[in-house]
């Protein structure tokens, strides 16, 4: 039987603490209320920006764990489990990833994206069932909790770290210690909200920047842009194909005419068109040289001897 670490004990974040710099805010205008708000959230890029070494070791583990066949998974509660849910969501039309490789566990399950569900945050053991059953060994795992000790994604760490996999914890909390089986502790100081303990405030735009980051930052060391471009993005509506017409222009500098013929002969694989109309190869070689490459479009271009 799967044993889940004890409680952490109480250490109080600062998301937690009246903001000094907020006290007024009650009596302002609008304008001035926006402005204050405003203020606080210019704080959070530079908070980001000091974990930046830590954060580029959990995008690591993560290309690691995809390149070896196995998956990224999102652990949050509340407003971190909503954000961890839209960004494994917005990878599969973006970067045309497999439903499978980003995986998001949010407390509460569906219910909770859109309503609160009580105390299922405060249950270390749910956690732990709900990766105890998903993970495998070489999968990456990352937490996200704005108080640093939120007991449904610690539990659920536990038991990934246990199953075989790395794990990772974003927290909004600097003084939480890291839990025992977690290898990268990445700790976003966005200090005090300013409403007290709103961390859909600034510790949720922490970590929806930090989310942003790490995935898009995964997607690019696996190739899945070309420059900085998104030339795997899935061309699903008109809005889409439109754009993918305009990557393979900008890409190639090509009229959008040769660009629309280029595509329908590579039967709308982006990446196969840029390699074929950069390259001057036919589509089939330009299909074995991504294959061989990995479906990197600069790698294919090397290896061609092709220097656009």
């Amino acid at each position: 039987m799967m044993t889940v670490p004890h409680q952490v004990v109480h250490v109080d974040s600062p998301t937690e603490q009246r903001n000094p710099r907020t006290i007024e805010i009650d009596r302002m205008s609008t304008l001035g209320i926006l402005g204050l708000i405003n203020a606080e959230d210019h704080r959070v890029p530079e908070a980001v920006g000091e974990v930046l070494p830590r954060l580029a070791e959990a995008v690591d583990f993560a290309v690691e764990a995809l390149r070896g066949g196995h998956r990224v998974h999102y652990v949050g509660a509340g407003t971190s489990g909503r954000l961890a849910v839209l960004d494994a969501a917005e990878l599969i039309p973006t970067f045309n990833v497999p439903p499978d490789w980003f995986v998001a566990h949010h407390a509460g399950g569906d219910r909770a994206l859109r309503e609160p569900v009580e105390n299922v945050e405060d249950d270390a053991k749910t956690g732990a069932a709900e990766l105890a059953g998903a993970v495998r060994p070489g999968d990456f795992v990352l937490g996200l909790t704005a108080s640093g000790r939120t007991p449904f994604v610690l539990g659920a760490l536990h038991a990934a770290s246990l199953g075989g996999a790395r794990t990772g914890l974003v927290s909004g909390n600097p003084h939480a210690t890291r839990p025992p089986g977690v290898d990268v502790l990445i700790p976003v100081d966005t200090g005090a909200e300013a409403i007290a303990g709103s961390t859909r405030m600034k510790a949720g735009t922490a970590q929806k920047i930090v989310l942003t980051a790490f995935s898009t930052a995964t997607m690019i060391k696996l190739g899945r842009t070309y420059s900085n471009l998104m030339v795997s993005v899935r061309a699903t509506n008109a809005k889409l194909r439109g754009r993918t017409l305009r990557i393979l222009h900008e890409a190639t500098g090509a009229s959008e005419d040769a660009c629309a013929t280029a595509l329908a002969e590579c039967d709308g694989d982006l990446k196969v068109a840029l390699v074929h109309m950069l390259c001057g190869v036919e589509p089939a070689t330009a299909t074995t040289l991504l294959t061989a490459s990995g479906g990197h479009v600069r790698e294919a271009l090397s290896a061609s001897a092709c220097t656009p």
